[in-house]
């Protein structure tokens, strides 16, 4: 057991994180994560030119994408959309298209409209407010926090995957099913409010570090569960209708059947599921980009 988790560990060794931490249980967490990250520090093009729409671009990607994909897809991404005028000027179609290969495309077409709201209602400029940007579209809590510290460096409380494990690591050795309501506590009581975004890179890069290792830490989560096969998955289908569909002026069901290899009583559940969520539209027999 590491220096810090025997420092916070509850009785009987069940590892149950005690509260609150005291400043000496804060500053060893504290500088092991720094130690970590002094020589560990990982270099990602949203972190060394930030600017408030490149981190938004930057955070709705990584939501369900592997950082090894995004690296690769933020810059050209960015390049032909540079600022939320011009991402929310341009057609879907575009949009979609630059998209290709960071998966789940409805995150492309909530940013696009993200960058429209942000342009009609705040004048291209994102607020620097947790509750506003909670109410933008695609913004759940995690991504709202992390937007509050990494666009704008300010002290908020989030947790995501890679912070998730940092703190079950450290906290709760000997436990499982660890909420999420029991680390909130933590990660405020160590939270570095006079550079928040570099301690949160720092927490990140050691979660991250973490999730290679043999046993990941968050196995131990209450709200950890294995992503689906993607193999032969409606979700996969849903990705070759909308590759199918880009820069087409239409195809028919039969057309998309044929070209998928998807059978028309699975297909037809999915197509309207394309439309439902926005993506796709249908009209005189014809489904295209929305």
């Amino acid at each position: 057991m590491s220096e810090a988790s025997r420092q916070v560990s509850g009785p009987r060794g069940q590892g149950k994180a005690a509260s609150p931490l005291s400043p000496s249980r804060i500053a060893v967490f504290r500088r092991r994560i720094r130690e970590f990250y002094r020589t560990n520090k990982r270099r990602f093009p949203w972190r060394d030119l930030i600017t408030p729409y490149r981190i938004v671009v930057s955070e709705f990607m990584l939501q369900q994408t592997g950082v090894g994909r995004v690296t690769e897809k933020f810059g050209p991404f960015v390049e032909r959309f540079p600022d939320f005028g011009a991402l929310a000027a341009a057609p879907f179609n575009d949009v979609i298209d630059a998209w290709q290969g960071l998966g789940y495309n409805r995150r492309a077409l909530s940013l696009k409209k993200l960058a429209g709201t942000v342009v009609d209602e705040y004048s291209g400029q994102l607020p620097d407010d947790r509750a506003l940007l909670r109410a933008l579209p695609g913004v759940g809590d995690a991504t709202a926090g992390s937007v509050m510290a990494f666009a704008f460096n300010l002290p908020c409380v989030f947790i995501e995957t890679n912070i998730r494990r940092v703190f079950i690591h450290y906290f709760f050795a000997g436990r499982d099913r660890v909420t999420d309501k029991e680390i909130i506590p933590l990660v405020e009581a160590t939270l570095d409010r006079s550079c928040p975004r570099d301690w949160y890179y720092a927490l990140m890069d050691h979660g991250a570090h973490l999730g290679a290792l043999a046993v990941n830490p968050n196995r131990k989560s209450a709200h950890y569960s294995r992503q689906s096969r993607f193999e032969d998955s409606d979700r996969q289908v849903r990705g070759k209708v909308i590759r199918l569909l880009i820069g087409n002026a239409g195809a028919s069901a039969r057309d998309i059947a044929r070209a998928t290899g998807c059978a028309p009583g699975r297909l037809d559940p999915i197509l309207a599921s394309l439309v439902k969520d926005g993506l796709i539209a249908y009209d005189s027999g014809l489904y295209r980009i929305a």
